[in-house]
């Protein structure tokens, strides 16, 4: 089946040090299980899962300077 079929969205999550954490997925719990592949446990916990805002590409470049 093809990927398109099932839609993503982006996310900005909440850190605990005042930044943004950007994730994709279909939905946040998705998003989140995405970045636990990639990120150590430690700046996992940095990250507040009950805290996100839901974003368009196009609205992503708004965005940059809150990454972290």
């Amino acid at each position: 089946m093809s990927s398109f079929s099932n839609p993503h969205y982006m996310y900005l999550f909440d850190m605990k040090n005042g930044k943004k954490k950007l994730a994709y997925g279909q939905s946040p719990e998705d998003a989140l299980d995405i970045l636990r592949l990639r990120l150590s446990d430690e700046e996992m916990a940095q990250i507040e899962p009950d805290q996100f805002l839901k974003i368009s590409q196009r609205k992503l470049q708004e965005h940059v300077h809150q990454l972290g």
